[in-house]
């Protein structure tokens, strides 16, 4: 890979249209417009930024029972996420052609076909819209897992592009150190890190994710305040009262294959962070490290990655074998 190779890439530090898909579907095309703009040719969306990260609310969840409210709210959430194949997807993946480029997104997955199970999914687009891949995070945290299900290794994703290996993890994700070593094996370039994370820590661990992968490093957040959040919403479940009017202060980020910062990070406002990445730093940062090549014991260590499809009910069903004729009469002689 040439030294002098370079793709410009952006990172979209904004808020959805909580809870309301449309609105958001138009936020999307809004603000890839603007990143694709700059000259980018990847643009990056934070974590379940269709159709909310719904921070501060607990869905009635109460060890022992849950409230009717609750229910409600987690009906209105369901009913504004995505569905995969669906009317969504094929917006996104307009959008994504339409400014020719390859498009990552936080999503809410609603599970087909019993619609009762939600996932926390980044989508990858490419160019010509089409979706190439998608990850499902691994293991939500806290009190995620109230509403959200656990994904499986199948959907441990990379997508091949002109300029490197897109790949990555989503917020917490990225604290597990297997699921980052499985990433580094998959020789991911351009590691995607979309977060709901806002403390000055997470900055500490998008630069280490850099030198430790020796990968450019994309972290995305949303900014979000609590006025942002509809009236509706607000009927069933009432914010805290002790939650600040910033609830996501952003945070977001462009991390080089040494752990330098290239753009950002980016506080209490939204906007588009963009970097032009020197391709051929990834091969000179790798002079001295390489996780998964010379910097790797595997006489001593040894990580195995199920990336099986764990379908929850197998139908098995009987067959007639194609070569299996009726039985004929038997013939007298």
């Amino acid at each position: 890979m040439s030294h002098a190779q370079q793709v410009r890439v952006a990172v979209v530090q904004a808020a959805p249209a909580l809870f309301d898909l449309e609105g958001t579907l138009s936020r999307v095309a809004s603000w890839t417009a603007r990143a694709a703009g700059t000259g980018a040719r990847l643009v990056l969306f934070p974590e379940a930024f269709i159709p909310a990260y719904p921070r501060g609310l607990g869905f009635g969840f109460i060890v022992g029972s849950r409230s009717e409210a609750g229910r409600r709210l987690w009906q209105l959430y369901n009913e504004q996420s995505v569905e995969l194949p669906g009317p969504a997807i094929e917006r996104l993946g307009g959008i994504a052609r339409e400014h020719c480029v390859y498009l990552s997104i936080g999503v809410i997955e609603r599970d087909r076909p019993t619609r009762g199970t939600l996932y926390c999914t980044q989508l990858y687009f490419g160019p010509d819209g089409v979706l190439l891949a998608k990850h499902r995070k691994l293991k939500p945290t806290g009190s995620e897992r109230l509403i959200w299900g656990e994904g499986d290794g199948s959907t441990l994703s990379t997508v091949d592009t002109p300029f490197g290996r897109l790949g990555g993890l989503i917020c917490w994700e990225n604290y597990m150190p297997l699921a980052r070593a499985a990433m580094y094996a998959k020789g991911v370039d351009i590691y995607l890190a979309p977060t709901a994370d806002s403390r000055d820590t997470w900055q500490a661990t998008m630069r280490h994710i850099g030198s430790e992968g020796r990968c450019f490093v994309l972290g995305c957040n949303q900014f979000v305040t609590r006025d942002m959040y509809p009236e509706e919403v607000l009927r069933e479940e009432a914010l805290p009262a002790d939650a600040p009017h910033v609830l996501s202060r952003g945070g977001s980020v462009i991390i080089s294959p040494f752990g330098e910062v290239l753009a950002g990070p980016l506080w209490n406002e939204e906007g588009v962070l963009t970097a032009d990445l020197d391709l051929g730093l990834l091969t000179r940062a790798r002079l001295d490290f390489d996780p998964c090549g010379h910097y790797a014991r595997p006489d001593i260590f040894r990580l195995e990655v199920d990336e099986r499809e764990r379908p929850v009910t197998t139908f098995l069903r009987q067959e007639t074998p194609r070569d299996v004729a009726s039985p004929l009469p038997a013939r007298s002689r």
